[in-house]
């Protein structure tokens, strides 16, 4: 195992799951408690492409830190480990360019009155889809903190 790219691994595993969990589970909450529900919608929206970019930076890093390292492709541990960061560049890559784009859309057209029968249906598309943004995002979170809780089964 060549030592540098076995660090970088590590960081880029760090950076990953640590990036995505600040975000997540202090940031966001914290944006929502302190502003208005349309001003936080729109500070997270601008954030939003650079966290996914970020976040699938750091997985391609993991992921190329890991083959340089010896650790991707022989024994089936390895292979776990590196089936887990292609899963997750996968659901990054649909998350960045596929389904925070299509979120930022329907967003828009999310109408600040009420409807007639007090639901907007862009309103109901958008909650669904926050509904599967929020179940990926546990994923891939979850796929990286194995990653490194399991680190030294993964590595040999």
């Amino acid at each position: 195992m060549h030592p540098i790219a076995s660090a970088v691994y590590r960081l880029a595993l760090a950076l990953w799951v640590g990036g995505m969990s600040v975000f997540s589970f202090l940031a966001t909450p914290s944006i929502f408690r302190t502003q208005s529900p349309e001003s936080a919608g729109k500070i997270v929206g601008a954030i939003f492409p650079v966290y996914f970019r970020f976040c699938l930076g750091a997985a391609v890093v993991a992921l190329v830190a890991r083959t340089a390292a010896g650790m991707a492709f022989s024994g089936a541990r390895q292979l776990a480990g590196t089936a887990l960061i292609v899963l997750s560049l996968t659901i990054l890559a649909y998350h960045t360019y596929g389904l925070a784009p299509r979120m930022a859309e329907v967003r828009e057209t999310i109408s600040s009155r009420p409807t007639a029968s007090g639901e907007d249906p862009a309103r109901r598309e958008f909650s669904r889809l926050h509904g599967i943004s929020m179940t990926l995002n546990l994923v891939v979170i979850f796929a990286g903190a194995i990653l490194i809780l399991w680190f030294e089964t993964f590595k040999s």
